[in-house]
């Protein structure tokens, strides 16, 4: 069995075989029979059903902020991921890569390596998501000098300055592109009176969403259920409706960045100041972020070619440089 990388993440799980590249790229969703217990879908499947299911179905989230939130689920997940990548193959104990935001605990980084050896894995490699997406984002972190990344997911914002291969300092915090969605459905229960579902704030997020202000400002029709009469209501969302929405969050992702910059080595914050910073992660596409960072920050900002894969990607490069993995 070849190598195997897992970006494990809230949103959704990516799975890198190695020699045959990113064969899994499916939302971190479950669908369950509350009677039977039996999982009835996962991935996109189970997704489709968020806020349609009948009162016996139950759809689960199991990874919350970045971790696991439901051992048991996110194991039946994966397993039902890998046969769905492998077909009707056995893994013959494969060596496995699993990323996890930088700041976890050691009892949620054992939860994962359990995970991970039970579905047979002949050794656990676990490594920080900033450090990898970086890897996977072009950036040779082997080198003695600064690089600095912020990866935006769904669950967590990962932000490091790497040197010599390794985390110099770093930050996670759990506000990233779910954090924006909730805080969409907050705005728009508040302004409007209104309750929409997750799937509507991310359609808004997508469609219309911003972080800047800008002459052209566009909308979008939504339906949801009126607070006051209980009964379907359409009404039209705006840009700026998302920019207030997302700005208490938005400062709070800034002001942690910042603080990584000022815990940084002189020398290597002058490497970041020339070279700029990496963004990387779903939720870097918003609309006017780049923007925004370069004017809060002062330095060059730019978003990584394949934002949504550098994770699963970076799994691979390390898969092949095993001596640029920590453990």
């Amino acid at each position: 069995m070849k190598d195997i990388g897992i970006d494990l993440g809230t949103t959704n799980v990516l799975i890198y075989v190695k020699g045959k590249g990113v064969v899994l790229n499916e939302p971190s969703v479950v669908s369950i029979d509350t009677n039977t217990k039996k999982v009835l879908a996962v991935g996109q499947e189970a997704k489709e059903m968020l806020g349609r299911t009948p009162g016996k179905v139950k759809i689960i989230k199991p990874m919350k902020d970045g971790v696991i939130a439901d051992f048991e689920t996110t194991e039946e997940m994966l397993n039902l991921f890998m046969k769905k990548v492998m077909g009707r193959k056995t893994l013959s104990k494969p060596r496995i890569l699993i990323c996890c935001p930088s700041n976890i605990t050691g009892v949620e980084k054992n939860a994962i390596r359990e995970i991970a050896e039970r579905m047979g894995a002949k050794k656990v490699y676990l490594e920080e998501e900033p450090k990898v997406a970086a890897v996977g984002a072009g950036i040779d972190i082997s080198k003695p000098s600064g690089s600095m990344v912020i990866d935006i997911g769904g669950g967590t914002t990962d932000i490091a300055v790497l040197s010599l291969g390794g985390i110099v300092t770093s930050d996670s915090i759990r506000i990233a592109g779910n954090t924006f969605d909730e805080d969409i459905i907050k705005y728009i229960k508040e302004k409007y009176k209104v309750i929409i579902g997750e799937k509507t704030a991310e359609d808004i997020k997508i469609s219309i969403g911003t972080v800047i202000k800008s002459s052209k400002k566009n909308s979008m029709e939504i339906t949801g259920r009126s607070v006051s009469t209980g009964l379907p209501e359409t009404i039209t969302a705006t840009s700026e409706d998302v920019i207030e929405a997302l700005n208490e969050d938005l400062k709070k992702i800034i002001s942690s960045v910042k603080s990584v910059l000022e815990k940084t080595p002189p020398e290597l914050a002058s490497d970041i100041s020339d070279k700029g910073i990496i963004l990387t992660g779903g939720g870097s596409l918003i609309n006017g972020l780049v923007e925004k960072l370069r004017k809060e920050l002062k330095v060059p900002i730019f978003i990584s070619d394949n934002p949504l894969t550098n994770v699963v990607e970076g799994t691979g490069i390390l898969l092949n440089n095993l001596h640029l993995i920590d453990n």
